[in-house]
């Protein structure tokens, strides 16, 4: 079964929209691993950039990563990685389609409300990253029998 890292960043908890954004998922069909509440350290925070830390705005993601509590989430299922992409919308949110996370709530690019894996490998790295193994709960759903064949 696929997961996947997915994080509410600052604007997302400050605006009050961490149900709407659980809900999308759980309605969706996808099951919640992990989550955690908390307050993103800077050496947390450069970890997770790292792949930025030669661009001009490495410094800008760090600092608002940072200036707010931060809701972690691993989710697992189907295609997950694939289908939170769709679920988020695009980077930047003027380019977002209406039912999107972004599309929806979001207004620019440096508040884009929401964070998510890009790929398997990113997954993996950003999950091992922000939570540890016992973290994580292995639990089936009763709806399972109805969301899959």
């Amino acid at each position: 079964m696929e997961r996947t890292f997915l994080a509410i960043k600052p604007d997302g908890v400050q605006r009050g929209l961490v149900g709407e954004i659980i809900r999308r998922f759980e309605t969706k069909g996808f099951t919640l691993v992990g989550l955690k509440f908390q307050q993103v350290s800077r050496e947390l925070a450069e970890q997770h950039y790292g792949v930025h830390r030669e661009r001009p705005f490495f410094p800008t993601l760090v600092e608002f990563i940072t200036s707010g509590p931060v809701v972690a989430m691993v989710w697992e299922g189907d295609g997950v990685i694939a289908s939170a992409r769709k679920i988020i919308g695009a980077t930047n949110p003027l380019s977002s389609e209406p039912g999107t996370i972004r599309g929806d709530f979001g207004i620019n690019i440096g508040r884009n409300l929401i964070h998510g894996s890009d790929a398997p490998q990113t997954a993996q790295n950003e999950i091992a990253l922000w939570f540890k193994d016992e973290e994580l709960v292995a639990w089936q759903p009763h709806s399972k029998l109805w969301l899959n064949e």
